[in-house]
Order: structure tokens, then C-alpha cells, then sequence
């Protein structure tokens, strides 16, 4: 008998885990661990790969020409699609005004508040830590991305026989943290299981998810309909017209990671998956994927973006305020740089829209009134980041003159 493809396996595991955790949501207990050990397993490789994928990558990229023109390649993508992003949502947002007449009853208390004003403002701070080791093993990926591609660089610079050595050294480590992540990736239907059912079991437990729909309906179709554009229209149209590659072929090939994004929440989490596709089935060189994915899943946040604005207008719309184009203006430029800011964890964009509710003078405690319905978007912004993460590889591999397997 023909052995199901994973994405098959992992499309089932999602349906069955949300019957599960409608009807059988007392039982979740019993299946929720194989998620945390899923997510577990992911975030014991997710260092060591970054780091020795970075490395090999800039290692062997070459010179300073080379990866100076990857570099402004990437972050130029990155800024640009993000901002594409924030202007779909600001559009419908103003053109719906979910927010308008809402009821605040729905407010809750959020943890993490109090020190996400200071969050945004470590960013930069961040990206030079001053332990490495600390940084490794408190996940500080900004950190750690400058340091692998800092050491990257200057294997270049060392003599040639210690320049080969180092390099296959890095090569042969990010091989072997593949053949790792591979043999994790096999469990995938099993932790996907584990954590939409535990997910589905606690919007259902609280007994009133009909009121929460209603009420916040319209906030969650303005989000989902802004990622929907972006993703079915703005990316695949870049796909077309600026990479000359095929979108269908593409979404094909990236179809595992995708269901993976969504059923996480976390584009760090997902990183392994993204970069076996974009390689294996996409054609992409290690050389351009081991650089833009890792930077992607840090810093390019495209659906996280789009989310805090619309999130920030229709918070402002419930409390009554009519914000001027200027101020949406600054919420703009606030929600791009809070995207970057947002680590790829799961509710990260959710703690950082207090950055965009800071600048229209709002109180953080707001975010509250959409906790309810928060994680459900979660999962569809992060499969957008993932998603935008991949047309970059691609494009960029593209424009490099590699010759890819989706064209």
C-alpha cells in the first residue's frame, strides 16, 4: 500500500484533531503532550541549525560583494512586502471599521505588558549580545543571525587551509542538524494533532464561542480578508511578474511547511520544514536559503504586520477615536518595525501591538478586548510569514541565476 504524502498525513491530523477537540475536549490531556513535544524537538534544532546554516551559507556566498548584494536583495524584499502588507490592511480596515459601536465587555487581562514597551526599544540593542553563549540559550535570534553571519564573513578573510577546513566543518554540521530535523519532520502529523486539538478544547471550553464570533466577526474578516489579498494576490503577483516563476508550482512545493505554520503558530518553529522545501522541491542552493530563511523568520513578518494595524485601528474604532491619515501614517511606520521586533513565536505580534497603541495613546491593557479570537489569527498570520519568507527565497535565488524547479 502507497504510503501517504506528509502533507496528506498532516491535513488529516488537522481535521481530526478539531473534531476532537469539539466533542472529545475533556480528553485532550491525553493527546496535548505529543504537541509540546513536537514544538519541543523543533526548538532543540532551531539554534544549531540557524547557526550552521548562516555560517555555511555566508561561507561559502564568497566575498563582500557577493553578500553585500544578498544582503540589501533581502531586506529590500522584506520591507517592501511588509509594507505592502500594512497598506492592504489599512485600506480595509478604514473601508470596514470593524471597530465602530463594538462592545468592550470582552476585555481581559494580558501578561507580558509591562515589558513590551521596552521590547521594541532592545531590538537594536539585541542584535550585538554580549555573551553569545547567553544568547544561544536564551533563543536571541537577532543575536545570533549577526554573530553566524559576522563569523561567516570573515572565514573568508582567514588563509585558504583553514578557510576550507572551517567551511566543511560548518557544511558537514548543518548536514547532519538536517538529517536531525528530517527525522523530527516525520512525527509532524502526531505534535500537529497534539496542539490544534488542545487549541479547538480551550475556545470550546469556554462555553461561549458563539458570542465571541459575533461580536468580534467583522474584526477577524477584516484580518483574514487582508491576508487573503496578500497572500492569494500581492505575493503570488511578485511569484509572476518579478521572480517569472510559477505561483501554483511554488505553493505546491511548499505545502508541508505551510500546514505546519498554521497549525504551530510559529514561523521559527517552522524554519526546518521551509528550508527542506524551498531546497528540495523548489531547487533553491543551500547558499541563498541557509541566508533569507533564518532572516525571514526574524524579521520578515508580513501577516504579523498587516494584523497589529488592523488590530490597533479597530481597538482605536471601539474606544471612539477618529485617527487622522498622519497618525495612520505613524501607526504604519510603527507597525513595520514592531513586525520586525516580533520575535516568530507564537502571540508575539499580539504583545507587540501595545508599540502601535503606544503611538496613538492608547492603554496597553486594550489589547485585552481581542485575546478572544487571537490565536485562530495567529495561525493564519504566521502561515502568511512563512509563506512571504518563501517567494523571497525563490525570487532571490531567481535574480541570483540559479535555475529553479518552479519556473
Amino acid at each position: 500500500m502507497k504510503k501517504l504524502a506528509l502533507h496528506w498525513q498532516i491535513l488529516i491530523a488537522l481535521v481530526l484533531s478539531i473534531l476532537f477537540g469539539i466533542f472529545l475536549g475533556d480528553y485532550v490531556v491525553y493527546v496535548a503532550w505529543m504537541g509540546k513535544l513536537f514544538i519541543n524537538a523543533l526548538k532543540m534544532v532551531i539554534v544549531p541549525l540557524i547557526l550552521s546554516s548562516i555560517i555555511s551559507g555566508v561561507a561559502n556566498i564568497g566575498g563582500a560583494e557577493s553578500f553585500g548584494r544578498l544582503g540589501l536583495k533581502t531586506l529590500g524584499y522584506y520591507l517592501l512586502t511588509s509594507l505592502l502588507a500594512i497598506l492592504t490592511g489599512l485600506v480595509l480596515v478604514n473601508l470596514i471599521q470593524p471597530g465602530v459601536g463594538i462592545d468592550l465587555g470582552l476585555t481581559q487581562n494580558v501578561k507580558g505588558l509591562s515589558a513590551a514597551r521596552q521590547s521594541f526599544g532592545d531590538t537594536l540593542l539585541r542584535i550585538i549580545p554580549p555573551n553569545i553563549f547567553k544568547a544561544f540559550s536564551s533563543g536571541n535570534m537577532l543575536g545570533i543571525i549577526f554573530f553566524a553571519m559576522i563569523f561567516g564573513y570573515f572565514i573568508t578573510k582567514v588563509p585558504a587551509q583553514k578557510q576550507e577546513l572551517l567551511t566543511n566543518f560548518f557544511d558537514a554540521v548543518f548536514e547532519a542538524m538536517m538529517k536531525i530535523t528530517m527525522f523530527i519532520i516525520k512525527f509532524s502529523p502526531l505534535g500537529i494533532f497534539g496542539l490544534v486539538a488542545k487549541v479547538i478544547a480551550e475556545q470550546a471550553s469556554r462555553g461561549n464561542l458563539a458570542d465571541v464570533f459575533s461580536s468580534l466577526g467583522l474584526y477577524m474578516l477584516t484580518v483574514i480578508a487582508g491576508l487573503i489579498i496578500h497572500a492569494f494576490i500581492t505575493l503570488p503577483a511578485l511569484l509572476k511578474f518579478v521572480g517569472k516563476i510559477n505561483p501554483i508550482k511554488h505553493a505546491k512545493a511548499m505545502l508541508t511547511p505551510l500546514l505546519t505554520a498554521f497549525s504551530t503558530s510559529s514561523s521559527s518553529a517552522t524554519l526546518p520544514l521551509t528550508m527542506q522545501a524551498v531546497e528540495n522541491n523548489d531547487g533553491v542552493s543551500n547558499k541563498i536559503s541557509s541566508f533569507v530563511l533564518p532572516l525571514g523568520a526574524t524579521v520578515n513578518m508580513d501577516g504579523t504586520a498587516l494584523y497589529e494595524l488592523v488590530a490597533a485601528m479597530f481597538i482605536a474604532q471601539a474606544y471612539g477615536m477618529d485617527i487622522p491619515f498622519l497618525q495612520q501614517f505613524l501607526m504604519v511606520f510603527a507597525a513595520l518595525l514592531a513586525s520586525i521586533g516580533a520575535a516568530g513565536i507564537p502571540m508575539a505580534g499580539f504583545v507587540m501591538i501595545t508599540v502601535i497603541l503606544s503611538v496613538i495613546g492608547l492603554p496597553l491593557e486594550a489589547v485585552g478586548l481581542i485575546l478572544a479570537v487571537d490565536r485562530i489569527l495567529d495561525m493564519m498570520r504566521t502561515t502568511v510569514n512563512v509563506w512571504s519568507d518563501s517567494v523571497c527565497t525563490v525570487i532571490i535565488a531567481k535574480s541570483e541565476g540559479e535555475k529553479l524547479k518552479v519556473e
